[in-house]
């Protein structure tokens, strides 16, 4: 006689459980990349909007001509023409 290892009835459903758990897990690691994922693009999307403002504002100079670009250049490094007054607005506001 062949003698048949019977298995015992809790290990179908304790697998099945075991499986819901893993299961369980997964989804709330996926739901975890997700999250991340969105916030990644909402920055990356900020920075996108930030470079074509850029870009758009670099066009402006070029549509303004190549003299506009160098004294706009000068005046953000504190030169200014001979004989002009510079005032700087310290309000704060």
């Amino acid at each position: 006689m062949k003698h048949h290892k019977v298995v015992p009835k809790w290990v179908g459903p304790a697998l099945i459980v075991v499986l819901c758990g893993y299961l369980f897990i997964n989804v709330l690691q996926c739901q975890m990349t997700i999250s991340s994922k969105r916030q990644e693009l909402d920055t990356i999307q900020n920075q996108v909007a930030e470079q074509q403002a850029q870009n758009e504002e670099l066009s402006r100079s070029l549509d303004d001509g190549e003299d506009a670009i160098i004294e706009r250049m000068a005046r953000e490094q504190g030169y200014a023409r001979p004989n002009e007054r510079v005032f700087y607005d310290i309000g704060g506001n």
